[in-house]
């Protein structure tokens, strides 16, 4: 399937810049039947994760765990050095070295930010430019962001210039009438399936390519605000940045191919990403379920009081997987040396595992087991 997503055009300036079509350009929505198949497949097993999301009683606290697998791979995209658990020891005031994994929380904060605001806006063009805000303000970036504006000069992907780039995005005019082409065709709820209209503004977004940096972790941002807002999921625990890390040369040459007019490949990426990640949620929901019932099956065979506070601080490992003393005091309300038998009690049911055995003081203990379960 080739489709006329744009054109590149001779500039005065001396260099060609892609100028896109009217959006949704004729065909893109003439899918073959196998990759329509293949969309409902994926839609079939995004339905079996919202019911196994379901299965899990306390499901608002691990959602956070989702979202910082998703966060630290979209930021790992872009060259964050940082881990999952970098930017847990962060978020709790507990790191024990400098690394980039303010990245990471800043991608969390937007996409917490960008869930409340979809109770207030639809997805549009302002709430985009707000969503880059949260995201970029502060944030490392390459070059000036100007978080929360579109861009009013030209950019470029991979090269010193416009004239030996590999991809020149919109000129402004184009970039502004391509944002608002894009922002209806999110407005047709009746247009194409939500799963299918999702793969395409992120082709389309990361083409137009609309800010000065962070389009990248923006448009990978919407991707799972996209299937928030079209309610496929009750809780937003399908995340496809993972899969894009994982297949970061792919993710890239499927991009780069779609604005070539590939919008088959590019779609066929998308819905194998959907299926591969929503199978892999699926299982991690299974496992983690069945994690929280063993321990929490150890702790209820402990006496009334011991039994009270070591529950309180397992609910809490669940967000919050790498914990200190002064961690389970925050939660307990215990003196120290209360906080330590807690910890010490948890230890010895194997819950927790101390990070570093030569360590008296501040050292750091790991729910591992189930922290392995969304890092491995």
């Amino acid at each position: 399937m080739k489709v006329t997503i744009g054109t590149n055009v001779a500039q005065p300036e001396g260099y060609r810049a892609f100028i896109p079509a009217a959006f949704p350009p004729k065909g893109i929505l003439n899918l073959p039947l196998s990759l329509q198949q293949k969309f409902d497949q994926a839609r079939g097993l995004v339905g079996k994760l919202d019911g196994a999301t379901h299965q899990l009683p306390d499901v608002d606290f691990f959602l956070q765990m989702f979202v910082l697998k998703d966060a630290t791979s979209s930021a790992q995209i872009e060259g964050t050095k940082a881990t999952m658990v970098d930017a847990i020891e962060m978020e709790a005031g507990i790191s024990e070295g400098e690394t980039d994994a303010n990245d990471i929380l800043h991608y969390t904060k937007a996409l917490h930010y960008g869930i409340k605001r979809l109770s207030e806006l639809p997805m549009s063009q302002r709430l985009i430019e707000e969503l880059h805000r949260e995201l970029m303000l502060g944030a490392r970036a390459t070059h000036f962001a100007d978080p929360g504006n579109f861009r009013t000069t030209q950019n470029w992907i991979d090269g010193t210039k416009p004239s030996d780039a590999k991809f020149v995005p919109p000129p402004v005019a184009d970039m502004k009438r391509a944002m608002g082409d894009l922002e209806k065709f999110l407005h047709n709820e009746t247009a194409t399936l939500p799963l299918i209209q999702t793969a395409i503004m992120h082709a389309q977004f990361e083409t137009i390519h609309p800010f000065l940096d962070g389009n990248g972790r923006t448009g990978r941002l919407l991707v799972t605000l996209q299937l928030f807002r079209h309610e496929l999921l009750e809780k937003p625990v399908l995340f496809l940045s993972s899969f894009f890390k994982r297949h970061q040369t792919a993710y890239y040459n499927r991009l780069n191919g779609y604005h070539s007019g590939n919008v088959e490949a590019w779609l066929d990426f998308f819905s194998e990403g959907v299926i591969q990640t929503a199978g892999e949620a699926i299982d991690i929901c299974h496992d983690i379920a069945g994690i929280r019932d063993e321990d929490m099956r150890k702790i209820q065979i402990l006496a009334k009081r011991e039994s009270e506070s070591s529950m309180k601080v397992l609910t809490q490992l669940y967000s919050q997987p790498v914990i200190s003393s002064s961690k389970v005091m925050e939660w307990t309300g215990f003196t120290r040396a209360g906080a330590q038998q807690v910890i010490d009690r948890l230890v010895k049911l194997e819950i927790l595992v101390p990070r570093d055995e030569r360590k008296t003081y501040g050292r750091l203990y790991e729910y591992r087991r189930y922290l392995d379960r969304f890092t491995t």
